[in-house]
């Protein structure tokens, strides 16, 4: 009764933490107000939640990142690359180098290996964290899907340097080459476990399908299962698990161009997924809060038994291990653009000058989260030999406050560093979205056209004046969008901004047709069957033009 008394109160944490967020007059970070609910059931309820590393990763981290692979836009993710690979690898090794020789620097009564351990679980970004702040800043697409994109990797590279140095702490060695084949194994296995596992799901899925048919929520259940099987897997091949849901959400994505599945268990199966990403991304963050108050309370014994100093050193060194970790990732973002710019100039390509403002904004978007934390939490309690692991209690409190740290920064800095900021849509994107809706209208033509070459022999004769007229008028509709279309870049900008202001207009009126349905429902001039029909298809419109 009480564990579900817990899961209650956490989901109602998240529901009010949205609602408080939207009502307060200025900007308040949700993330910070959901860890702020963690702590109040801690002390409210008095019984906390035991976090298990392993269930933790389990329940929360397959769905999210599945869901980020599927999402992410894969020409995005190709397009840049090398400038993710560069922070998804390259940056975690320079910073679990850097951050462990300062934090032994600052602690020396950390002893070097555990330093290096809790510098390669701080240095991986969060994509559930750096999600949950960049939807409510105003950053650049092309740096969200940079940022998206190195979260998504960055895991294994980060995990495995923290496993290597945990192993050098229990065991007193390090093998630099064990440690190279083991990461190799564990990012390669892991997508080629991801993209196999739901490629074999949703080719049989198909196959059924076809056959048999299918129930409504049927595809839809199979979608939340595929991150669940590929990651556990992975991690019975002892591979990556994490990448193993990346993996299968990218796979899904592309299996979802067949265009196979009916369009109301897509739009069905968007909403389950709306509403599970919001449930974790909150419940997470709550979950933080709730470990907070334990934590500070061990971090604190320890510095009076085993560091011999004052409680307020431990905000002294957060702040700094978290200064470190944002001069570290600046420097490394600022050399590899250098390194870039020499590369395009080489090559003769056109190389584009990051102003400072998206170069500082890059270092401070590097926001962790609760996989930090779940991470750390994996430190053994005791070495080999029985005594106590050192400072573990220490470094679970410092990956914390990092985590809070980094939120409240980029919660803050963002908005301001970016305000004002002109970032103009990529041009590409535009050009493919008038090129694709020109095609699509040509293609609707066509297909209207050979639908009223095979009516004549399966209408009424009463029948086909009618269905002559209709298509003209639907063939008049698409002729105008591909003639519109096929304009040049003047005309099409006036379209866009026609189409805008168009918008406006369809919402007002959707808005006036849904409150006349319910006020006839009100007035019981129709019933509810039929109501809840026409507010669906009034809905489902709304949803286009918003």
């Amino acid at each position: 009764m009480a564990v579900i008394e817990l899961v209650l109160a956490m989901l109602l944490a998240v529901v009010l933490s949205g609602l408080i967020v939207r009502a307060l007059p200025f900007s308040l970070p949700l993330p910070i107000v959901q860890i702020a609910f963690g702590g109040v059931i801690a002390g409210v309820l008095h019984h906390g939640v035991v976090l298990e590393p392993a269930i933790f990763f389990l329940l929360f981290l397959p769905p999210l990142l599945f869901l980020d692979g599927w999402r992410i836009p894969k020409d995005d993710l190709l397009r840049d690359r090398w400038v993710i690979l560069q922070l998804a690898l390259g940056l975690v090794v320079f910073t679990v180098i850097g951050a462990g020789y300062l934090i032994h620097a600052l602690i020396p009564a950390m002893p070097l290996a555990v330093a290096f351990a809790l510098a390669a679980m701080v240095s991986p970004t969060d994509p559930v964290a750096v999600s949950s702040i960049a939807s409510r800043s105003p950053v650049p697409k092309r740096l969200m899907h940079i940022l998206e994109g190195e979260s998504l990797l960055n895991d294994a590279s980060g995990l495995v340097c923290f496993q290597f140095a945990v192993a050098a702490v229990v065991t007193g060695s390090f093998s630099l080459g064990s440690a190279a084949l083991t990461f190799l194994w564990v990012a390669l296995a892991g997508l080629a476990t991801g993209v196999a596992f739901t490629l074999a799901v949703t080719l049989v899925q198909h196959t059924w399908s076809r056959k048999f048919g299918e129930e409504g929520g049927s595809p839809i259940l199979i979608s939340v299962l595929i991150p669940f099987g590929a990651y556990l897997l992975a991690e019975r091949l002892q591979a990556s698990g994490i990448l193993a849901a990346v993996a299968a959400g990218i796979t899904m994505s592309y299996a979802d161009l067949g265009g196979r599945g009916m369009p109301n268990t897509r739009i069905e199966r968007s909403a389950v997924w709306s509403t599970i990403q919001f449930t974790l991304n909150g419940v997470m963050f709550v979950l933080l809060g709730e470990q907070l108050p334990n934590i500070l309370g061990a971090a604190i014994a320890t510095m009076r038994n085993e560091v011999h100093q004052a409680a307020w050193w431990l905000a002294i060194y957060a702040i700094a291990i978290a200064a470190g970790l944002a001069v570290l990732r600046l420097i490394w973002v600022w050399v590899s653009l250098q390194i870039n710019f020499y590369r395009r100039r080489r090559a003769r390509a056109q190389a584009n000058k990051v102003g400072w403002r998206l170069l500082f904004a890059t270092s401070l978007a590097g926001v962790r989260g609760a996989v930090t934390l779940a991470g750390i939490l994996t430190l053994p309690l005791l070495l080999p030999d029985g005594s106590p692991f050192p400072a573990r209690n220490l470094a679970v409190f410092l990956a914390a406050a990092v985590i809070l740290i980094s939120l409240v920064g980029a919660s803050i800095g963002l908005p301001a560093l970016l305000k004002g900021l002109d970032v103009p849509d990529d041009p590409v994107h535009v050009q493919q979205e008038d090129m694709a809706r020109a095609a699509a209208a040509c293609a609707a033509i066509k297909a209207v056209e050979q639908a009223q070459r095979d009516l004549p022999g399966q209408a009424a004769p009463d029948e086909s004046e009618a269905y002559a007229s209709a298509a003209s008028r639907v063939i008049e509709i698409y002729q105008r969008r591909a003639q519109e279309r096929a304009s040049d870049d003047t005309d099409a900008q006036q379209l866009r901004k026609a189409d805008a202001a168009e918008r406006v207009f369809r919402l007002a009126a959707l808005r006036g047709q849904r409150e006349e349905i319910l006020g006839l429902l009100r007035q019981r001039k129709i019933g509810d069957e039929t109501a809840r029909k026409l507010i669906r298809e009034i809905d489902l419109l709304e949803s286009r033009y918003r």
